[in-house]
């Protein structure tokens, strides 16, 4: 077990290039972040899971849904990761944690607070949504000073690429299909773009400790702009118009210019009072509740 006299001991091991493990004697503030921020993850992956799964039934044909149901035994295999990772910072227990989440009291990413109203927005969401993710993960995974998570990241993006290349594979059908399969992806896109560009969050503060201690590597804009560089262009590419009247881009750098971004619908969100958010957390609580006889069979807390 590592132990630091000082955090400024402690910080200067991070900027070394150092890695916490769990039985490190952390300072306090490091083990609520990093824990707040995997809890986070792993919640997340669990609606995932639940939203992918809701789309099993109603998928077009045997392909699609075993391709759905695949995904959501992925999205479930990566809450369960997390949690253990999480629980491990002995911060809440994995009990608590869940009961947290179906109350209502914890967070998760403001893209699961949205009803999916066609097949086009779960395509969205299993092309834009995911890859916005993998953006994500990606950064934390590069130097995340926590090891627990950057190792179990490993398997996480290494699994969210095949999403995300799922994801492609089912815009690409509807972008050669009909014009109407091409109109309801562009009204999905229509709906979900402001969701995406929040997803990655609003402006990171000065000071963000995240930052500060390595478990992100990147702010929120680096992040929110390495995707639209990315996926701007492949969206016009395939015959869409990207939602956002401000776009352009920049005369002299060439690299694509949003828009002013609205942070009011993210800050509903964070607060569980989004579009959808009782609807997927009592969506969650039945979930659980009906799975308890599982639970008592396995004597799994």
């Amino acid at each position: 077990m590592r132990v630091w006299e000082t955090m400024e001991d402690f910080d200067q091991f991070i900027v070394n290039g150092g890695t916490v493990e769990p039985g490190d004697d952390m300072p306090s503030a490091y083990r609520q972040e990093v824990f707040r921020f995997i809890e986070m993850h792993a919640n997340s992956e669990l609606f995932g899971g639940l939203c992918e799964r809701y789309w099993v039934s109603r998928a077009p044909g045997v392909h699609r849904k075993l391709a759905f149901l695949a995904k959501t035994q992925d999205e479930i295999g990566h809450a369960h990761l997390l949690y253990m990772v999480a629980a491990d910072l002995a911060v809440k227990s994995r009990a608590q944690m869940i009961d947290d989440l179906m109350a209502g009291r914890s967070k998760f990413h403001n893209v699961f607070h949205y009803k999916t109203h066609t097949w086009a927005d779960q395509i969205v969401i299993a092309y834009l949504v995911d890859a916005a993710a993998l953006t994500t993960q990606q950064a934390v995974l590069k130097q995340c000073s926590y090891g627990p998570y950057r190792r179990i990241l490993r398997r996480i993006v290494s699994e969210e690429g095949f999403h995300m290349r799922h994801g492609e594979e089912m815009l690409l059908t509807l972008a050669d299909g009909t014009v109407t399969q091409q109109n309801m992806f562009q009204a999905a896109l229509d709906r979900w773009w402001e969701p995406v560009m929040h997803f990655f969050g609003p402006p990171t503060k000065d000071g963000d400790l995240l930052i500060r201690w390595r478990v992100k590597s990147d702010t929120n804009e680096a992040l929110r702009d390495r995707f639209v560089q990315k996926f701007v262009p492949m969206l016009q590419e395939y015959g869409f118009v990207v939602p956002d009247p401000a776009l352009h881009r920049n005369a002299s750098t060439g690299k694509w210019v949003i828009g002013d971004i609205d942070w009011a619908a993210l800050r509903a969100t964070q607060s569980n009072v989004g579009p959808d958010s009782a609807a997927r957390i009592e969506l969650s609580k039945q979930s659980w509740d009906n799975t308890a006889w599982v639970r008592e069979a396995l004597h799994v807390p």
